[in-house]
Order: C-alpha cells, then structure tokens, then sequence
C-alpha cells in the first residue's frame, strides 16, 4: 500500500493518524499520573528538607517508596529544588531528549534520507508503544538509561573507544540492570571500556556512601536482595522470567535461576558471535533482551530496551515481523489477564511481552553485519550495483588511531559502516552499502480505573 505522494496528502495523513492516537492513548491505556516520578520527587523532598531517610519515604496511601540503588537519588537531587509541576516537566523533556538521542542512534547515517513525512509517522507510531509510552507517563528513567548505554554502543562501533564504558558505568549506578552491559564487554574483550564502566559505577557508588552511609549500608546489606519492597512477582506488569513461574506458582529460587543460567549462556554464545562480526547494534540489542529476561522484576515500562531489537529486524529486511511485534506491543494485551492469569490462555496471554523478549532473543538477526543493508539505503537507491569509490571516508581523521590496530576493538575490520550504520570503523568498504522504584510494583498500568482506584486500595506487595 503506497502513501499519498503530495505534500498535502501527507500532512493530511500525518495529522489523523496523530489524532487516532491522541484518542487511543487518552481513552484506552493510561492514565499514570507520573506515579513513580511523584515517588522520586516525594523521597528527595523528604530527604533534603525534612531530613527523612531515603528508603523510609512512602507515597501517601501506599507502601510503595524508593527502591533504586543510593545513587539514584543523588542523581535526583535538582527536583528539591523545584515544584512537582516542574519536575514532572522536566521528566517530559528529558525523556524526550533521551528518545532523540536513542532514534539518532539507532537509525545510523541513514536517519538525514528521512523528511519531516516519515519523522513524524515514526513519532505516532512510537506513541503507540506501550512500554514507551508508560516511561512518559510514570516519569520513569529507563529511556534515559537506554540512551546512556546506546551511547557508549555508538562509540565503540565507530571507533571512539577512550570513553566508551562511561554510560553503562552511570546506568548500572542508577539501576542495576544495565551492569549485564559490563558483561558484554568483557565478552568483547573490551577491556579498557568494561574497566572504565566499573570504575564509573564504583566511583558512582562510593560517591552515594560518602553522601549518606546509612542509606548506603541499607540498600547494599537489605533492600537489594528484598524483591517484596518493589512489588508482587506474580503482578502481571512483571514480564520477567521470574513473573511467568510466579504466575505459575512456582515462586522458588532453583528453577528460576536455571532459568536464569539458561537464558545467560545462549545470550553469552550469539553477544559473541554479534560482536566477533562487528555487529555491535545486535549484541546491544541481545543485551537488553537478556536484561529484561534475567531480573527478578521486568515492568512493561521497562521494555523500552526492546526498541534496539526492533531496529535490529528492519535493518535485517524482517519488516513485516518486526512491524507484528511492535504492533501486539501496542496493543495492552497483556492486561486481559489482570484479574486472572490461570489456565493455558493466561499462561500465553498474560505472559505475552516475556514470549517476545525471549523469542527475539532466540532468533534475532545477529553476526551477520554485510548480509545486511540499511533500509534507508535500500530504499533510496534500490539499483545501484556499482561501489562508490570509498577511500577518502576510510582515511582516518588528524591525530586519530586506526580502530583496528588497537587489540581493544574487536571485529573492526569488518567494514567500513557496521551493520546498523552506526558509524564507519574500519580498514576496508564494504562494496554494497550496509545495512525503579517503589512504585513499580503492582499498580495502575491498564485502564483509567485502575488509575484512579489504585491508591484508594493498593494490591498486596
């Protein structure tokens, strides 16, 4: 089906289609009511001006509080500052910020081919996206956490190595589930990177001890192995590996970290092969997958980590897959099963977001970066057969070491773009162009009604 191929008719389609999804998020999914935010900005409060303790705060008329390593709320300190309005604000911004960041990254050089026509419907179909959309609408952190680990994914795949490892250091200080990204590079044997990751995440940390001890001491010795202080694992929000045995009732330990050990070693076998390809866009992607998979408690809204695998599968040419994934996505679907998860239409239907993660772990595209061209690319220029001469892009620039004669970067000379268009690293071109807190426990994430009942009466932690 072709779009409309005036101005005009696209301007037109471009505003119903926003329109169509201003009512959809308005009357279907939401309302949040920047849930956890509140919580960010209620225990910083408490903190600074009332002299509380961080992990003592509660919101009023739940149980639910701070759950984030010490850091994090360090990180927060601006909010004692300001008025909730503005703080939720700037949340807006930030996260919009970090969504610009993230889609730069993640279209590659490819990303100056696209007009206003196709931002914008990559924009309304963005809003769609229910993990998305549910990061706005709680104030949540974890978009700006992909954009910090994303960064550092840029840098390694075009070459700029001496300071890649510093956002995944600053994420995994934040929350501890980007540290699998450390993993990553010492998969990748990049050891300069995964030292500098644990250097910043350390020094992060010794920073948060420094500033307060007890609160330190509390998270490190109790809060950390206490999943009861983030919420229910049965909750139907919690699209973990864990979340599917505690719906099934099985709730012990053993068989979740079998589970766990499973999920790591096939992550560990294909992050390998991505990166021993060059192909840093999928073991990125791999990598968040894993993360969600393993952690005791994956929300929804922690699945903005799965928008790296989608960019994995157009690049691929999986078009149509990729587009039915991100649309059941969009969908809520899994809150069909809200009230209750038994039988086999629950064990599929309320675990639907868990199938996906671990089925684009299992067969996302990966450690193939020449089989793959940019879609953009593609796109615009179809016929072309014959290489554009590419040595004055593959001259390295003034004062800058070529990637490939340093052993810190594996696999650069695998092309002269990698396998998303990341950027250019290499020794030779290719000759085709180439391709939380507290309040995320059980609570509101399905209907209006369930916004509003939530803090009259809260579900069980």
């Amino acid at each position: 089906m072709r779009g409309p191929d005036t101005d005009r008719g696209r301007l037109l389609l471009v505003l119903a289609l926003a329109a169509a999804v201003t009512v959809f998020t308005a009357t279907v999914p939401l309302l949040r009511g920047w849930f956890d935010l509140r919580v960010y900005y209620g225990t910083v409060d408490g903190w600074i001006h009332h002299g509380g303790r961080i992990y003592d705060y509660r919101m009023p008329g739940t149980p639910y509080g701070f759950t984030y390593p010490p850091f994090a709320a360090l990180v927060m300190l601006p909010m004692a500052l300001m008025s909730l309005p503005a703080a939720v604000a700037t949340s807006v911004l930030l996260n919009l910020a970090a969504l610009a960041v993230v889609l730069r990254i993640l279209a590659g050089p490819g990303r100056r081919r696209h007009g206003w026509y196709h931002w914008s419907l990559t924009v309304c179909l963005l809003a769609l996206f229910e993990p998305l959309r549910d990061t706005f609408g709680f104030g949540q952190v974890n978009l700006l956490l992909l954009a910090l680990v994303l960064g550092d994914g840029w840098l390694l795949a075009n070459g700029r190595g001496r300071w890649a490892g510093a956002g995944v250091g600053l994420a995994a200080a934040i929350k501890l589930t980007p540290a699998l990204f450390i993993g990553l590079l010492l998969l990748a044997r990049r050891w300069r990177a995964a030292a500098l990751a644990t250097v910043v995440a350390a020094g992060a940390s010794a920073l948060a001890a420094w500033a307060d001890p007890g609160a330190s001491r509390f998270y490190w010795t109790e809060a950390l192995w206490d999943t009861g202080r983030v919420g229910r694992l049965d909750y139907v929000s919690n699209q973990s590996l864990q979340g599917v045995l505690a719906r099934l009732g099985e709730p012990g330990r053993p068989v979740w970290a079998t589970a766990v050990l499973l999920v790591l070693c096939v992550w560990a076998w294909r992050a390998r092969r991505a990166v021993a390809a060059g192909d840093w866009p999928a073991a990125f992607a791999l990598t968040g997958l894993t993360a969600c998979l393993v952690s005791p408690i994956t929300w929804v809204h922690h699945l903005v980590w799965l928008l790296p695998s989608f960019a994995v599968l157009v690049r691929a040419g999986q078009r149509r897959l990729a587009g039915a994934l991100y649309a059941v996505m969009c969908t809520s679907v899994v809150w069909l099963w809200y009230d209750d998860a038994s039988g086999l239409d629950g064990f599929l239907g309320s675990n639907t977001y868990t199938w996906i993660t671990l089925g684009l772990l299992l067969g996302l595209p990966a450690g193939q970066p020449l089989a793959f061209r940019l879609p953009l690319a593609r796109s615009a220029n179809a016929t072309a057969v014959v290489p554009r001469p590419a040595a004055p892009a593959m001259t390295p620039a003034s004062g800058q070491s070529d990637p490939v004669s340093t052993g810190d970067d594996v696999g650069a000379a695998r092309g002269g773009t990698d396998a998303a268009g990341w950027g250019r690293r290499g020794a030779r071109a290719s000759s085709e162009p180439t391709g939380s807190t507290r309040p995320d426990a059980a609570k509101p994430q399905s209907s209006r009604a369930r916004a509003s009942s939530y803090t009259a009466k809260p579900p069980p932690s």
